[in-house]
């Protein structure tokens, strides 16, 4: 049995959006395939945005935030789902990675100046939705956000092999193709990757 945290990273709460099937699709398949599984809403959460090095560093991160960072410490896959907006993820997920992955946590000081990996052990997914088709954020604008993503917050804590699932051109798919999605994520979370 694998231990699963599902970071819901969409922004808008008010109404389900694709993200949101998708992650119910995983948590479904992860729980027919008998792994632990924990829901983290972003957007349900409140707390505030980081905004020096002081606060990163040296102040204690919002009760909310360190009951999210005990179900990522306790999960051994961790997966994260959200939208692709403006070349990148929404700003409220950036702002809980922020407060989630600080010195502490994720990172640790050390000697080299090179930050400590302290969330090793652990894999991931990172499901991304996306109005343009995949091919064109892949090799028209480079994926940056991803591999940014990828390497200077997941890697970089230690988390790997990081696996990615992308899916584009959102805003047309036939009702056919959503279902081939959502089947996907289930299987995936039936097999806890």
């Amino acid at each position: 049995m694998t231990s699963i945290a599902i970071i819901q990273g969409h922004p808008d709460s008010r109404e389900p959006h694709l993200c949101h099937a998708l992650a119910d699709a995983y948590a479904a398949g992860a729980s027919d395939g008998g792994h632990q599984v924990h829901r983290i809403e972003i957007a349900a959460l409140d707390f505030p945005l980081i905004r020096s090095q002081q606060q990163f560093v040296d102040t204690e991160p919002p009760p909310c935030i360190v009951e999210t960072q005990a179900a990522i410490s306790a999960a051994d896959h961790l997966v994260f789902v959200y939208p692709l907006w403006l070349g990148t993820m929404p700003a409220l997920l950036k702002a809980f990675l922020e407060q989630s992955f600080r010195y502490g946590f994720a990172l640790d000081v050390s000697a080299s100046g090179f930050p400590g990996k302290l969330l090793k052990g652990k894999s991931a997914r990172v499901v991304m939705t996306m109005g343009m088709p995949v091919v064109a954020y892949r090799r028209l604008f480079g994926a940056h956000s991803l591999k940014s993503f990828e390497q200077s917050i997941l890697k970089m804590s230690g988390i790997k092999p990081v696996r990615e699932s992308l899916f584009g051109g959102v805003d047309a798919v036939s009702e056919e193709k959503r279902q081939r999605w959502l089947s996907q994520l289930n299987k995936l979370g039936r097999r806890g990757r």
